[in-house]
């Protein structure tokens, strides 16, 4: 049985527990605890282009997250079905000490006005919803008709949904589907990755005004990682050599004996050698319907090249929501192209090796996610998926592991 819903409005803030510009992953985290208040949750995204496009978590019946597609954050909060038929869960919404709406209090458009005081309406029409900087009163279901004929009293439009959004800030006109502000949510969260081949990678925090942190391969050591980064979700000791087999003598030696640091928060992987330095780097995109959609928080991630001379300021990047970055991927894995861009880029003289990686194979029971399946008795149950293999590209330094649709879902420096 769904809980009732009690929850407070934030006007350019959050809605309840959720914030705005909070992680995908730190809400979906969240709601796998309170599963026993949101059983029920659809994630829904557009396949064919899933590591850049918005999603939505439909959380049944009453709440919609729209999270953007670059950064996942969350942009809009939607809460709909105030007032449900008998049996149905019911909803209490409050402003600060005021009671907007209960089972037994009908939000209408005469005690918003009361509640918030005047403000323009978003239409001509008397009847046009009700926007308030960081709070939108609909008083329309889905945009569908009128909640009153257009002989009755507008003054008693029952509110039919709640919208809340960041505060625009005078003259600006933001995107709907765009990314969030900077703010407090985001505060202590990688906003970048730069990753360097041979080098390392720069990780760039929130506030952005913080100083960047570098983490080098071969230089960085455990005890570096815990005093910048903490203590990490999950230390993870080495007991899959299939991969030694094709290691060089460098690389792979002493391979068993290594172990890896986990920061699921910030989608990040560090590998220790046994004289516990940093010898790789793994940095995850969160791509939803791959196989590790939701373990890894998503890192915004850039692949750095050298630049063309001493005095260039500005060398060359290749960045995760790069388009035209994934359509040269989506010609080379469809057509057996060259990844003219990007091998160019990253190996000038010759292609990449490629080789099959699936990662449901160990574990029988692992289906991958489709764009639309309900989440029910078990939260994120993965559900009616065959398995899908990946190609892991090599070059010198870098690996990358790409999906069936061209999508790259890690990069891998060492």
């Amino acid at each position: 049985m769904i809980s009732a819903l009690d929850c407070d409005v934030r006007p350019g803030s959050g809605l309840g527990i959720f914030e705005l510009g909070s992680s995908l992953w730190t809400v979906l985290d969240l709601l796998r605890r309170l599963q026993h208040s949101f059983p029920q949750v659809d994630v829904k995204y557009d396949t064919d282009a899933a590591s850049t496009t918005p999603i939505v978590l439909y959380i049944r019946p009453h709440l919609e997250l729209l999270f953007s597609g670059k950064n996942q954050r969350l942009h809009t909060i939607i809460l709909r079905k105030l007032r449900l038929g008998a049996g149905e869960p019911p909803v209490t919404l409050r402003y600060k000490d005021v009671v907007l709406s209960s089972p037994d209090n009908v939000l209408k458009r005469v005690f918003v006005s009361r509640t918030f005081g005047p403000t323009y309406p978003s239409g001509d029409d008397l009847r046009s919803d009700l926007r308030y900087p960081g709070l939108w009163f609909s008083f329309v279901e889905d945009g569908m008709g009128d909640s009153l004929k257009s002989s009755d009293d507008p003054r008693m439009q029952e509110v039919k949904r709640v919208i809340v959004s960041q505060k625009e800030r005078e003259g600006e006109d933001r995107d709907a589907l765009g990314e969030p502000v900077e703010c407090a949510a985001m505060e202590g969260d990688i906003f970048r990755a730069v990753a360097k081949v041979h080098e390392g990678v720069t990780l760039y925090f929130y506030p952005s005004k913080s100083s960047p942190l570098r983490i080098r391969l071969g230089e960085t050591t455990v005890q570096d990682l815990t005093i910048d980064l903490g203590p990490p979700n999950r230390v993870h000791y080495k007991d899959d050599d299939r991969m030694t087999i094709h290691a060089t003598a460098r690389s792979g030696e002493h391979s068993e004996s290594s172990y890896f640091y986990n920061y699921f928060q910030h989608g990040i992987d560090f590998m220790l050698s046994p004289s516990h330095v940093v010898s790789k780097i793994i940095l995850h995109s969160n791509v939803p319907g791959s196989p590790l959609f939701q373990r890894y928080k998503r890192c915004n991630w850039e692949i750095e090249g050298k630049p063309e001379d001493d005095e260039d300021d500005t060398p060359p990047r290749k960045r995760f929501h790069d388009r035209v970055y994934f359509h040269l991927l989506l010609q080379s894995l469809a057509h057996g192209f060259q990844f003219e861009t990007i091998s160019h880029f990253l190996s000038p003289r010759e292609p990449p090796p490629s080789m099959l990686l699936d990662r449901t194979d160990d574990e029988e029971a692992l289906t991958l996610p489709n764009a639309t399946s309900r989440r029910k008795s078990q939260f994120l149950k993965r559900i009616s998926m065959l398995k899908q293999q990946r190609t892991v590209h090599g070059y010198d330094g870098i690996i990358l592991e790409v999906s069936e649709s061209s999508q790259v879902l890690a990069v891998m420096l060492f």
